[in-house]
Order: C-alpha cells, then sequence, then structure tokens
C-alpha cells in the first residue's frame, strides 16, 4: 500500500521513532514510566512500524533481542540494517518497494517471513533461513517458475504463498510447485490435498528423485522444439548464420576497410577471403539444423514411449478391474442363493481374499510403472547429454576431429582463424603498399588510382595499423558473441 503515501515525506529509522513505537507498545499503566526513564531496549522484543513512510532502515542494531518485527506498508528499498537481529522470528516487509532479497543471511532463526506485494523478480539469497516454516512472496514480479526449486533448500517451509505472480498463470502451476516442493502443506492460502500428495508420491523412484518433477521440466521446455517453418532456424540456435549475414554484420560498420578496398591487393584480398567465411558459416548453419533434428528426434521419441508405458498400464489395470469385477458380481449372485451359513461365510472369505490380491495387483503395476519412467527419464538424459555436449564441442572446435575432417568446416574457431589470417594479410599488403610510395615504386597508373584520404591514411603507419587492429578486434568480438549466444541457447535447453 506505500503507492498510497506519495505525499508523505519518506523517513529513516531512527532512535525517536524506535522509542516512540516502544511506547506506544507499552501497556498504558506503563505508558508514562517509559517516557520518563528510557526503557532497556535489551528488553523490548516485539516492534511495530508499519505506515511509517520509512524508506531506509536503520538503528535498529540496540534491539538484540528482537523476535518480531513489523515494517509493512512503508516505502523500504532495500533489506538492510537487520544483521544484528539474530533472534528473530517474525519478519513483516509486505508492501514495500523491495528488488532484490537480501539482507537476511544472519536470521537463522526466522520462521515467518513476509515479502508480499513488491517488486522482486528472483527468489535468492535465503540459504540461511533453515528454520524458515511460512514464507509469503506473493504479488511480485516473479516470472520464471523454475525458480520456486530454489525453495527446495528450505527444509522447514510449510506455507507459501506465491499468488499474484506473473508465473502463477502457466498451466501447470500448482502441480509443478507441489512435485518439487513435497512437504507444502499450504499453497497460496489452499490446503494441498492429500490425494495430490499420494498421486506424487506414489511416483517416487528408488533413487528418490519425483519422476513428475522431471516430467514437468521436460513438459515445459520440449514446448522450445515444437516450431517449424522460418521459426526453424531461430529454434536450431543458428540465426544469422545462413549465407553471408554472420559475414556482412562483421563489415556493416567497418569503414577503414571499405577505404582501403581501392588498394588493388586489398581488393583481391576483400574478394576471396569471404567465399570461405561464408562457406564456414554456412557449414554451421546446416550442422546446427541437423542437431536440432537429432534433438528433436529425441524428445517426440521420449514422448512416444512416455505415451505407451501410460497405456500399457492403463489397458493392464483395466483387464485386471474387469476380471475383479466379473468374479465379484459372480460371488454377489451366489451370496444370494446361498442366503446364509457356511457357504455365504466361504463366499464372503474369498471376496475378501479377491479385494487383498486386487489391491496387491494394482500397487504392483503402480511400481512397475514407476520403474520405467524413472528408467525412461534416465536413457533421455543421457542421450540428450551427449547429443548438447557434441553438439558444443563441435561449435567451439574442441571435438577429436581427427576422426570427423568435415567438422573442422563448422566452428567458430574456424572463423577466427580465417579472421586472424585475413588481418595479418591485410597487415602486410598495407605494410608493403606504404613502403612501394615512400620509394615511388608504384606504377603510375595505379598511384593515380589511390583517392587522397587513403594516401592520408597510409602516411602514417602508427595510425593506420592501430585503425586495422581496432577494427580487427571488434570483428572477432562479434565472432565470440554469436558463439556465446548459441552456447548459452544449447545449455539453456
Amino acid at each position: 500500500m506505500s503507492q498510497f503515501f506519495s505525499n508523505v515525506e519518506p523517513n529513516i529509522i531512527d532512535d525517536e521513532m524506535v522509542q516512540k513505537a516502544i511506547e506506544e507498545k507499552c501497556p498504558e499503566d506503563l505508558g508514562d514510566l517509559a517516557r520518563q526513564e528510557n526503557v532497556n531496549v535489551k528488553a523490548v522484543t516485539q516492534l511495530q512500524l508499519s505506515f511509517k513512510s520509512i524508506l531506509q532502515i536503520d538503528n535498529l542494531w540496540p534491539l538484540e533481542n528482537l523476535t518480531k518485527l513489523q515494517l509493512d506498508n512503508n516505502f523500504i528499498e532495500k533489506i538492510e540494517g537487520l544483521e544484528s537481529l539474530v533472534h528473530l522470528v517474525w519478519l513483516d516487509l509486505s508492501f514495500n518497494n523491495i528488488e532484490v532479497i537480501e539482507g537476511l543471511d544472519t536470521l537463522a532463526k526466522l520462521q515467518d517471513l513476509s515479502l508480499y506485494s513488491n517488486r522482486i523478480s528472483k527468489i535468492e539469497h535465503m540459504d540461511t533461513l533453515q528454520e524458515l516454516q511460512i514464507f509469503s512472496i506473493g504479488k511480485n514480479n516473479l516470472t520464471i517458475l523454475e525458480d520456486v526449486v530454489y525453495l527446495r533448500r528450505l527444509k522447514s517451509l510449510r506455507t507459501l504463498n506465491l499468488s499474484g505472480n506473473p508465473f502463477c498463470s502457466k498451466e501447470h502451476y500448482r502441480l509443478f510447485v507441489v512435485a518439487h516442493l513435497p512437504s507444502l502443506v499450504y499453497l497460496d492460502f489452499k490446503l494441498v490435498r492429500h490425494s495430490t500428495v499420494r498421486f506424487l508420491h506414489s511416483l517416487i523412484g528408488k533413487s528418490g528423485n519425483s519422476i513428475l518433477q522431471s516430467l514437468c521440466f521436460v513438459a515445459l521446455g520440449a514446448g522450445s522444439l515444437q516450431k517449424s517453418g522460418s521459426q526453424k532456424h531461430t529454434t536450431a540456435f543458428v540465426e544469422y548464420l545462413n549465407g553471408s549475414l554472420l559475414y556482412d554484420s562483421l563489415y556493416a560498420e567497418d569503414r577503414e576497410v571499405a577505404k582501403l578496398a581501392s588498394i588493388p591487393a586489398v581488393e583481391e584480398l576483400l574478394q576471396a577471403y569471404p567465399s570461405w567465411f561464408v562457406l564456414v558459416s554456412e557449414n554451421l548453419y546446416n550442422y546446427g539444423l541437423e542437431e536440432y533434428e537429432k534433438r528433436e528426434a529425441e524428445v517426440s521419441k521420449f514422448y512416444k514411449r512416455f505415451y505407451e508405458i501410460l497405456a500399457a498400464n492403463q489397458q493392464e489395470s483395466k483387464r485386471i478391474i474387469s476380471d475383479f469385477e466379473s468374479r465379484n458380481q459372480r460371488r454377489l449372485d451366489e451370496l444370494y442363493q446361498a442366503g446364509s451359513g457356511d457357504i455365504a461365510e466361504s463366499k464372503e472369505a474369498q471376496g475378501k481374499e479377491d479385494v487383498h490380491q486386487l489391491w496387491g495387483a494394482l500397487m504392483t503395476l503402480e511400481a512397475l510403472v514407476s520403474n520405467d519412467l524413472e528408467e525412461l527419464l534416465q536413457d533421455f538424459k543421457r542421450s540428450i547429454d551427449v547429443i548438447a555436449s557434441t553438439f558444443i564441442e563441435t561449435i567451439q572446435g574442441t571435438y577429436p576431429f581427427h576422426t570427423f575432417s568435415l567438422t573442422m568446416l563448422c566452428t567458430f574457431s574456424k572463423c577466427r582463424d580465417l579472421e586472424n589470417e585475413q588481418h595479418e594479410k591485410l597487415i602486410e599488403i598495407i605494410i608493403a603498399t606504404m613502403k612501394k610510395l615512400e620509394e615511388e615504386e608504384f606504377e603510375e597508373d595505379v598511384e593515380d588510382k589511390l583517392p587522397d584520404d587513403i594516401r592520408r591514411l597510409l602516411a602514417d603507419k602508427t595510425t593506420i595499423v592501430n585503425a586495422i587492429n581496432v577494427s580487427h578486434h571488434i570483428r572477432l568480438r562479434k565472432i565470440d558473441k554469436r558463439e556465446s549466444d548459441m552456447l548459452c541457447n544449447i545449455y539453456k535447453w
């Protein structure tokens, strides 16, 4: 609610404000005493500073035995000044302007923390809060659902409020959170249903990792490969590599080299060089598309097998249940005809045994499907790791090329080699040209074609070499940036 106080002058917590808050908290009969004699701040365990237009937290260090602190509905922009409050159990910083979770490292006893309605975009810096049981971070700027996984570190967390954040609109939001935080009792003010917890726990494999957790990651991430047409090159991480796009971007703003093109030898160099560079770029582009097809095929294979396992499990479960229902119906008919007596008791005992067998058969199927899915996920992870690592090593030029000579032409290292080679030849040409001009060895018709600005450039060796070197380093950085973007995208995927 701090936004409603736009006309109020912001404050910094000072001794007077703290003293006044303590006095207001004292019982009426002790109020006068507190005002007459300074209260022993070390005896204060609770402090309320709500709606005080506070901009900065400060001067709380004497309150070392504080266990409850309310700083809600202020203008606070940064969590600070709390280092000495090591006994704090309850902290309310809701309705402020905080952007980063920080400054909580020493609050190891904290059990209840509210950061509701702030401007936080990432859950972080909470590793020391191992006793935290209640955490409210609703109505902030959290957009990446996977960031919730960070809260698995807080083993005591039982109540969590995330409502009002952008990622809450995602289809699998609630299931994703419960899958990754199985100890939660309340999520967004609602009880986590036991049926949901039982379902998730039934998918726990032998390794102790929830299958559904991995499936959630796959379901959320695999969509990035379900693209085609004009978006395919982006999904394959090879945008701007087809044709001469990368080469053109290197020289788009290079005026110095453009000027030097009037020198015949430079012109010849600049005509020969692009064909090699474009060839490497095209090979990178085509290789990226091939690797994209491999990744897409692996994901499709995973989903196909995933649905096959579930379908087979469902089919077998239906068959077992159908057989049970048929036997049970016959048994009920026989019970009806027998009425009572030994036969009825025998049929009743058989019915109980049949129910127990049904339960055992269905639980066995559940264990089998859990194991099958766990194995499927492990196989999928291994396959993707191999594909991704091979792709990364190849484009970086770290793959064992003695057996893969063709891949030597699809690495960013080759792009850099070509750029370095072209740069060295350009320097050689410029130095040789300057020497000829000095010694007047140029043919007259060639010398006459040199523009005046080129003559002025060639007049100072240091200046022109420095200019060419700067252009060269800029081009190398552009190549590095393109490689870095490609690697970041594959790592992210």
